[in-house]
């Protein structure tokens, strides 16, 4: 995982929620996750790992809502992903 991938990943788990978190950032860090994403109707992404999935609204504008932050955050935590790790 690069630099800026870590530090996303970092802002994902950080305290407060930050809702400054650039969607097209989270997506490739999710990739480089080894994540699969897929569209679905009505503006919504499915993402699967680890026999887990979830489903988060794409935002109109570039950043994640806090909501969407956090829920995304729990998935992670699910899936054991753990930032101090990630990039090893």
């Amino acid at each position: 995982m690069n630099h800026h991938s870590q530090k996303v990943l970092e802002s994902i788990f950080a305290h407060p929620v930050s809702a400054n978190i650039d969607f097209k950032d989270v997506e490739h860090v999710l990739t480089d996750l080894g994540a699969a994403i897929e569209e679905k109707s009505g503006n919504r992404i499915s993402i699967e790992m680890d026999g887990r999935s979830v489903i988060l609204h794409r935002p109109h504008q570039h950043s994640l809502p806090k909501e969407e932050v956090a829920q995304l955050r729990g998935f992670l935590i699910d899936c054991g992903i753990d930032p101090a790790n990630a990039s090893k």
